[in-house]
């Protein structure tokens, strides 16, 4: 093309007189005018559509009147040359763009010498004719330059299609045949005198004056509109993290930058925040065009930094230097006075603009939405962490397990088990109520840290309760989740110390696993519940969940009503077990043990009853029919005078009950028995609860002459030497104790000691569960005073009792009066 150029200006040249240098002066002023339309293109926007004009066929028009071809075209090349140099055109681009303006201005001369007059020999004042052959010269040019361009697209992309051409094509010549119109029209008025010139200077002032308010509307209404479509798109986005890539893709798509960062300091739980969306990225990188000292500066004073070639000082352009960046916008992003981050762009994509004022100001408006964005976005993902975070100890809640354990059942991998171990704090209420709920607190933290620190990575740690711990992970078998539930729960037995205070913590751990357990987590957690009440009581408090826990659960349930009716009716029985001396056989009284016979199911354990009265509210009413009956057989024996002391056992919550000391005064009245026939049985942990709770009521009871009995002593973790704080009167050792005396050392040694140290307190022994020959003689070799046991008798109802009495006893005199003794011991 460049040498088609050369070819037609020597070719016309040589058919052409050579003007006056006037001529080449003239060049210069049309190589300004093409440069000034090259540089400065007209851009009118159509509803979503921009279209860029250049005013080239005006000045070239012109140029084809007055100029020969050789300075004509130099005037082409040299305008395209420049201007191109200065928007830094690729090379390859730069030398196409020349040659093709070339050989498209040659091609118009050519058109113009071939049917027409060109330079000198053209009219002084043009007619139709030469109108026509401009006309038809400048369209020319269009259709070469056109033809150019869609050659080297289709040699690069291959060939383009009949519709794309004319798509191309049509919009060209249009835009072309004004430019044309409007170059003929001011050839025509250049041609009535040189006062004209003023009247085209007007025009094109109040046509630059119309064209820059225009400019100004169209960039206002632009920005406006993206300000809008981005505040849509950050309140459109979804609380699921992907605010950032939103935010930061479209400002750096407003602002035609290289770099658009958003940074976010650490702040409590959020970790620190650094992203942007760089030039030809799809996604979001770590890197930045802003040094970090910018970024601090905006953060101490909350002002916003702009440093550019026109913008800030050198010290802010030496710094920005070291990052590559040639101008960069800072911006607080503001909650109230405080700054939580910075919005940055760095590095303007244009060649020929930077950013300036305009650019930063639209910036802050961003920025002030985005801050909006960022603090709601924070205050979801906070109430989403709280919704499934246990305040206390930062773990996990039941929401959160719930929801795990479901996903975990859900893509479980074939053979893989998912188990949930459940741990319950045992004593955590006494820690409370003696020690004040700061220390329970601790309690639980202090076995959170440590649950947390001991699990598997790949564990979830939750606290479902007040005082329940869950682990649920993947693994192979039950036999692993019962091993690991060993290993954790050795973990949090060991000592916690709080000051100067030490203190034991044990768990009972309840096991499921799926599918052998459940298909969803509501099913295994509320059988993992079932599993941690059987783990207490249990040697090692670790326990499998099996189906019989949860037939027996929904039994106890389902009892309910049948007992209330039962207790309404009378329709309980008591039953008898007498106490005897070990040493004379003497018969000293019976315990009262409370007995149901269900129409339907038959004989109901006690332990499935008495569980039911506790929990549905019915354990007074319970304790209280108990306590009448045998008032009432202990005031008929006393009228046969073969008088026997009666025990009544009572739970840990009657203890708590202030007016249960009154009600038993008022019973005894009642009945005309006298206190001290009656004894109360309180299990160990009932009374050694590690509180001062009971003790109001029990010195109430004794104050009253009741006599009363720490049950089941051993099986808790209480000091002997503590039951001199007790007012208690006697201790009755463990059945498990008694009942290994025989075979074990260990609880031989046990017994021995109880009823040494019990002696020296002025305690009576009762030993339970005396049902050998051996057994009794060595508890009388150790001094034991009193036991009970199928030895002597099963618990039996009145009239057998009466029965037994008849057959197992006689009556004999004594200087207290008549007694009864064994005649032997079958």
């Amino acid at each position: 093309m460049g040498l088609f150029a050369v070819l037609v200006a020597l070719g016309v040249s040589l058919n052409d007189d050579a003007g006056p240098s006037s001529r080449w002066l003239l060049g210069l002023v049309f190589f300004a005018a093409f440069l000034t339309v090259d540089l400065a293109p007209l851009i009118f926007h159509l509803r979503r559509q921009a279209f860029k004009i250049v005013l080239a066929e005006i000045p070239l028009v012109l140029a084809l009147y007055w100029l020969p071809p050789i300075p004509l075209i130099l005037a082409r090349v040299a305008a395209i040359l420049a201007s191109q140099l200065f928007r830094r055109i690729p090379p390859v681009k730069l030398w196409f763009n020349i040659a093709s303006n070339a050989a498209s201005t040659a091609f118009a001369a050519l058109i113009v010498f071939a049917f027409g007059r060109s330079g000198p020999d053209m009219p002084a004042e043009a007619g139709p004719y030469e109108w026509a052959v401009l006309a038809i010269a400048v369209a020319g040019f269009t259709t070469f330059s056109l033809a150019a361009v869609v050659g080297v697209i289709t040699m690069v992309q291959g060939r383009i299609s009949s519709r794309d051409l004319l798509k191309i094509a049509i919009p060209g010549h249009a835009v072309a045949g004004i430019n044309i119109t409007i170059g003929l029209i001011t050839l025509v008025v250049l041609q009535q005198g040189p006062w004209a010139v003023l009247l085209l200077i007007a025009l094109a002032s109040c046509f630059a004056v119309a064209y820059r308010s225009y400019t100004q509307f169209v960039r206002q209404h632009r920005t406006l509109s993206e300000i809008y479509d981005l505040t849509r798109a950050i309140a459109d986005t979804p609380h699921d993290g992907t605010l950032t890539d939103v935010l930061l893709h479209k400002v750096r798509a407003l602002l035609q930058v290289e770099y658009a960062t958003l940074w976010l300091p650490a702040l409590r739980r959020f970790p620190e925040v650094l992203l942007s969306a760089r030039l030809d990225d799809s996604g979001l990188v770590d890197l930045t065009g802003v040094p970090e000292s910018i970024r601090q500066r905006v953060r101490e004073t909350g002002e916003t930094v702009a440093v550019g070639p026109r913008l800030g000082h050198d010290e802010l352009r030496a710094e920005l230097a070291s990052t590559g960046s040639k101008d960069a916008i800072v911006v607080g992003l503001r909650a109230g006075s405080a700054v939580i981050g910075t919005l940055e762009v760095a590095n303007r994509v244009a060649d020929a603009t930077t950013l300036g004022p305009d650019d930063a100001r639209l910036l802050e408006t961003i920025a002030a939405h985005a801050a909006v964005a960022v603090e709601n976005s924070r205050l979801v993902e906070r109430l989403r962490h709280d919704a499934q975070t246990d305040g206390l100890t930062s773990l996990a809640n039941r929401r959160r397990i719930t929801a795990a354990i479901d996903e975990s059942v859900g893509v479980r991998a074939p053979g893989e088990q998912v188990a949930v171990l459940l741990f319950d704090v045992d004593g955590l209420r006494q820690v409370n109520e003696s020690l004040g709920h700061g220390a329970g607190d601790k309690v639980l933290v202090e076995v959170a840290r440590r649950l947390r620190a001991s699990a598997p990575s790949g564990a979830l740690v939750g606290r479902p309760g007040s005082d329940e711990f869950a682990v649920t992970l993947r693994v192979e078998s039950a036999e692993a989740a019962q091993a690991l539930a060993t290993q954790l729960r050795e973990e949090i037995r060991d000592q916690m110390v709080f000051g100067t205070l030490t203190l034991d913590v044990e768990t009972a751990v309840g096991i499921v696993v799926y599918p052998d357990h459940g298909s969803d987590a509501a099913t295994l957690l509320q059988r993992a519940d079932l599993a941690v009440t059987a783990a207490k009581t249990v040697p090692g408090s670790i326990q499998l969940f099996s189906a019989g826990m949860e037939s027996r659960s929904v039994h106890r349930l389902a009892l309910a009503d049948d007992l209330r009716r039962a207790i309404d009716n009378d329709e309980l029985e008591v039953y008898f077990q007498p106490k005897v001396t070990l040493t004379d056989r003497r018969l000293l009284g019976v315990e009262c043990l409370a007995r149901w016979e269900h129409p339907v199911h038959g004989a109901v354990p006690p332990e499935d009853f008495v569980a039911v009265a506790e929990h549905t509210g019915q354990l007074a009413k319970l304790t209280e029919a108990v306590l009448k009956e045998g008032l009432k057989r202990c005031r008929d024996w006393e009228a046969t005078d073969h008088p026997l002391s009666i025990s009544v056992n009572l739970a840990a919550r009657t203890l708590i009950d202030a007016d249960f000391p009154t009600r038993v005064q008022e019973l005894l009245g009642e009945y005309g028995v006298a206190p001290h026939r009656l004894t109360f049985e309180i299990k160990e942990e009932g009374v050694l609860d590690g509180t001062d709770r009971p003790m109001p009521t029990l010195r109430r009871l004794r104050d009253i002459g009741v006599r009363l009995s720490v049950d089941d002593f051993g099986t808790g973790y209480s000091s002997l030497s503590y039951l001199r704080r007790l007012p208690v009167h006697e201790v009755k050792v463990d059945r498990s104790f008694v009942q290994g005396m025989a075979t074990d050392p260990a609880d031989l040694a046990i017994v021995n000691a109880v009823v040494t140290l019990s002696q020296q307190f002025g305690l009576t022994v009762v030993a339970e569960g005396v049902e050998s020959e051996l057994t009794l003689e060595l508890l009388q070799d150790i001094g034991c005073e009193v036991g009970q046991g199928f030895l002597f008798s099963r618990p039996l109802p009145y009239e057998r009792l009466e029965a037994w009495f008849s057959a197992q006893t006689e009556a004999e005199s004594t200087a207290a009066g008549e007694v009864r003794r064994l005649r032997a011991v079958p």
